[in-house]
């Protein structure tokens, strides 16, 4: 008796995931509970477990879109093998299931099956870029299902030799030999990157964003890290990084200037009395804005260890979709990556976005004198529907003073 796997209900806005990677092969035997598949929908990615231990039997292949509900594999009855060898088919004891098993082999190894020369959809789009007929490709897939694997190494046909030129015809131009490699690949936009692309788009389109500058001499705030890091990591097990700065200094505008830590849903404005700010985190399938519930009410250490969770769980793949529903504000730090300056685009349904730049000495005027400090530029994108120049220019000036004088963020003034 098998047990079909079907895509669960992983959140009410999801209509259909991507199945990435197969952790299991066919034919493999799983325990119950272990994972056998990634599957990505358009906010994260999640494993699917096996529902009961058994032989797994693949049907749906990787790149295939599936809807919820739709069944991405079966588990048959079967032993775990003692040896590691193959596992056998069903138990003897199974008679009644014996004929079943014997037709579905039977099936694999019929040529005619119907899903002879049916090519996976991965598989399809690699064939029809290659040129190549699927009905002359043997599969070797599941009853003769052409897989990804096949499509990519099918090769086209020799073309048929071309008739003898006529002897009064010109000769033909070659093309001029092009030197080094010119390769090129293509790959299947991901779920989340379709979704990263639709909502960046739709921001432009609905919201009338602006953005505004300043600049941040970071000196204090790297003298208070230079002063106090050993002993912070000392007594709290973590580094004392600017992300946390930079979060408390925002928490503290955003109380005071409150229309820019607000939404619009419908025709109204909705004002939130708390901040739950998102950090945006380069994670290996994409941007992800995982956030800090209640950041607000945080100290630099617990911002600290939160940021260290969030960003460890992104870069494993591991962040949950609540982990990444919601928001009020949204932090983005390009300076990592060495960007002087930018305008970052609003995280719907967010109203506004700070942006954090690479920092560099440069020389500025400092009570009548030149000198050379480590400055950051620093920038707020806004939806000016709801967040006039006078508070987003007022909160980035606060956010400026915060971060200049640190001791400001201890004392609250």
């Amino acid at each position: 008796m098998s047990l079909e796997i079907k895509v669960p209900t992983v959140g009410e806005s999801i209509t259909e995931v991507t199945l990435s990677q197969w952790l299991k092969q066919d034919g493999d035997y799983v325990e119950m509970d272990e994972n056998i598949a990634e599957l990505e929908s358009d906010k994260a990615t999640f494993e699917l477990p096996a529902e009961k231990a058994g032989i797994l039997r693949i049907i749906a292949q990787e790149g295939d879109t599936l809807e919820i509900g739709a069944v991405v594999c079966t588990i048959e009855e079967g032993a775990a093998p003692a040896d590691g060898s193959a596992p056998a088919a069903a138990p003897a004891a199974e008679a009644s299931n014996a004929a079943p098993v014997a037709a579905a082999a039977a099936k694999d190894e019929d040529p005619d099956s119907y899903a002879a020369g049916t090519a996976s959809p991965a598989a399809a789009k690699i064939l029809r870029e290659k040129g190549i007929d699927p009905s002359t490709i043997k599969g070797t897939g599941k009853e003769g299902r052409i897989t990804k694997e096949d499509a990519e190494k099918a090769q086209p046909a020799a073309k048929a030799a071309a008739p003898a030129a006529k002897p009064a015809a010109a000769p033909a131009a070659t093309a001029t030999p092009v030197a080094g490699s010119r390769n090129e690949r293509r790959e299947k936009l991901s779920s989340l990157r379709k979704t990263i692309a639709k909502r960046l788009v739709a921001v432009k389109n609905e919201t009338a964003m602006l953005t505004t500058f300043n600049e941040v001499n970071m000196q204090p705030i790297m003298d208070l890290r230079a002063k106090y890091k050993d002993t912070f990591k000392e007594k709290f097990g973590i580094g004392l990084g600017f992300m946390s700065f930079f979060t408390k200094a925002v928490t503290t505008a955003l109380a005071e200037w409150p229309a820019v830590n607000a939404r619009i849903e419908d025709n109204e404005i909705v004002y939130s009395d708390f901040a739950d700010i998102s950090i945006a985190v380069s994670a290996p399938k994409g941007l992800v804005v995982p956030i800090i519930r209640n950041a607000d009410a945080m100290s630099l250490e617990q911002i600290e260890k939160a940021i260290a969770t969030l960003a460890g769980k992104a870069r494993d793949n591991k962040l949950t979709i609540d982990e990444m529903t919601g928001g009020t504000f949204t932090i983005t730090n390009g300076g990592v990556f060495g960007s002087m300056m930018s305008t970052p685009i609003i995280n719907a349904p967010q109203s506004a976005i700070l942006g954090m730049h690479n920092i560099i000495q440069r020389p500025i005027a400092e009570n009548g004198q030149v000198v050379i400090r480590p400055m950051m530029y620093i920038a707020l994108s806004y939806d000016h529907r709801i967040i006039d120049g006078r508070e987003s220019v007022s909160f980035l000036v606060r956010v400026k003073q915060l971060l200049e004088d640190p001791a400001r963020l201890l004392l609250g003034v």
